[in-house]
């Protein structure tokens, strides 16, 4: 089974609570690795707050547009693997922006542009899944966003598809890879 896409056509706030296991079955029905990926605001409730660091020092994340990227994985419950899934998911979103003349910086799972913070990104691991969520400002009064870097509010649905693409073939190479590869040490 593969990684099955959704990208929703409406708008779809994001609070925090879309990053819980099986989220995306409860929602859609999707039993399988998934990327549901949509636009909509970004209000993180502190009881949804994933990271503790931000949680300590009771940060806000907030943002009146952004697209959203929730990311299911049920191979594992690797909290190593997941995070550096994510970082390979933050790599191609670099990539893609690349691709349409926007420079990033990436560090670690964060994307800056012209030095503002573009992205904000958390992983997890429970008892059944690896979760991702990362998002990217559309547009912002503070922080980094992509009509700051030339990309129009209408192309955003067309992001929304490349960078689920550029992921799902990823991951797909990445499956194909591993049943070719011969084991060490057998001949």
């Amino acid at each position: 089974m593969g990684i099955e896409a959704h990208i929703m056509d409406e708008t779809y706030n994001y609070d925090g609570s879309q990053i819980s296991s099986l989220w995306a079955y409860q929602v859609f029905g999707i039993q399988a690795d998934s990327v549901v990926a949509f636009r909509g605001q970004c209000d993180v409730q502190i009881a949804h707050m994933i990271d503790l660091e931000d949680r300590r020092e009771n940060e806000s994340i907030v943002s009146a547009d952004m697209l959203h990227f929730i990311i299911e994985h049920f191979d594992s419950t690797d909290l190593k693997l997941i995070y550096s899934r994510q970082r390979l998911f933050t790599a191609l979103v670099a990539e893609t922006l690349s691709s349409m003349g926007i420079m990033t910086n990436r560090e670690g799972d964060d994307l800056f542009a012209n030095g503002k913070k573009l992205t904000v990104s958390i992983a997890s691991t429970s008892a059944v899944s690896q979760k991702i969520h990362f998002g990217i400002n559309v547009c912002h009064d503070f922080y980094g966003n992509l009509e700051e870097c030339g990309i129009a509010a209408e192309k955003a649905r067309h992001l929304l598809e490349a960078i689920t693409d550029r992921y799902i073939k990823e991951m797909e190479d990445v499956e194909g890879d591993l049943r070719k590869s011969r084991p060490l040490d057998v001949v």
